[in-house]
């Protein structure tokens, strides 16, 4: 079986509401084992939403449509679908009623034009929504199946899920299984020159590379029958590739540096303090997003000026005279500090010039030194980072985070 997402909405040809709809299907169809080919975005426009149907009629099985299902007169895909597929739309009384109820939860009388919304294209399977007042709807018709599901992400996915996954693991025999690598410290072009034999000469399972800030991920993927057949092809070419890369690798899947840094943290029950001033506390929220938390973080410092710098973690003036704010010896200090005047164990660093401006021949934007210090330890280390000022704070985090973990598994 081949699917294909349609989503409906000027909003999102303009750029005014990010399409992670797409995403999400995407992944779950992927999972399903469901072959996917196409995506299309398309405005609310009857003529151009009916032309996107017909096409995909034609080069596919399933089509999953999200968003123009709500009561206004630019919401149309319930209308273009049954009008394509020539079903005509009947009032559903237990869909009306429960919109009714919906509006009168919150003590609100319910606008005539959500009445819309409780007509149904005939013959069609719906799916209640337990979050609005848009149902979601199965049609089969002509050897075809058509998914309506409202846009709203918060609607759209408990839907999918609840009434969707079941309906459209019947159609799967195969799944697809993967696990992700996520390196950090090594780019993208030297993963695969390491890995180049295996990469060449992959059939099954396939290996497939995606860069982000400071970080690669490497998908390997199967489409198996049997989960414990597909976990063992995954296994061995997992351990192949960490016999050659294994110092890189943080973490699996959808874990996070932070998380494994967190992990590593209460594992040999040690504390961490962070001082930062480039990243402006991002390195302090990453670490304090993660749950346990509070057991090994003890502090953060943002110093983002010289006199916090000195007041708050005695980085020498003469230091910052001699050498300045950016620079290896400040950020060792500011380690150094953040360490003497905290209950931590290790202590952490940052500081840099994030940009667009503030940057020089000799200290460019880009520029970030970070520091670690221990009790009986304490190292600098530069690193040059390009991009816009979100982009830079966000390498330096990670960067910083694995300088901490190395740090924490050699404690």
């Amino acid at each position: 079986m081949v699917a294909e997402i349609i989503c409906v909405g000027t909003e999102l040809l303009l750029g005014q509401i990010l399409n992670t709809n797409s995403q999400y299907l995407a992944q779950k169809l992927a999972e399903l084992g469901i072959d996917l080919y196409f995506q299309t975005t398309v405005g609310d426009n009857m003529e151009r939403l009916k032309m996107a149907i017909d096409i995909a009629t034609k080069r596919s099985d399933i089509l999953i449509f999200t968003g123009g299902l709500g009561p206004t007169s630019d919401d149309i895909t319930k209308e273009a679908v049954a009008d394509y597929f020539g079903l005509a739309l009947v009032l559903d009384e237990d869909v009306l009623r429960r919109i009714e109820k919906f509006f009168e939860r919150r003590q609100v009388k319910m606008p005539e034009i959500n009445k819309k919304q409780a007509y149904v294209p005939k013959g069609a399977k719906v799916l209640h929504n337990k979050n609005g007042t848009a149902p979601g709807l199965i049609i089969e018709k002509d050897g075809k199946i058509a998914i309506l599901l409202p846009g709203p992400p918060f609607e759209m996915q408990p839907m999918f899920e609840e009434g969707v996954l079941p309906y459209l693991e019947k159609f799967s025999k195969q799944k697809i299984y993967s696990r992700v690598l996520k390196f950090v410290g090594i780019g993208e072009s030297s993963i695969e020159e390491a890995l180049k034999d295996l990469i060449l000469s992959q059939t099954d399972p396939t290996m497939a590379l995606y860069a982000k800030p400071f970080e690669v991920e490497l998908r390997i993927t199967t489409k198996k029958e049997s989960e414990e057949c597909a976990k063992s092809l995954l296994q061995s070419m997992e351990n192949r590739i960490r016999e050659r890369l294994g110092e890189y690798i943080y973490g699996v899947d959808r874990q996070l540096l932070e998380e494994v840094v967190i992990g590593l943290l209460a594992e040999k029950k040690l504390k961490v303090s962070v001082a930062e001033s480039c990243t402006g506390g991002l390195i302090c929220n990453k670490l304090t997003n993660v749950p346990g938390a509070s057991e090994v973080f003890d502090r953060g410092f943002i110093v983002y000026s010289n006199e916090a710098k000195m007041k708050l973690l005695g980085v020498p003036e003469q230091v910052l005279k001699e050498h300045g704010a950016v620079s290896s010896q400040t950020a060792r200090y500011m380690a150094q500090g953040a360490l003497s005047n905290s209950l931590a164990d290790i202590a952490l660093s940052v500081t840099g010039i994030a940009g667009p401006g503030g940057g020089s021949e000799t200290k460019p934007v880009g520029l970030v030194y970070i520091g670690i210090a221990t009790k009986d330890y304490s190292e600098s280390f530069e690193f040059r980072f390009s991009g816009d000022r979100l982009r830079i704070k966000e390498m330096t985090s990670k960067a910083a985070l694995n300088i901490l973990r190395k740090k924490i598994i050699d404690y």
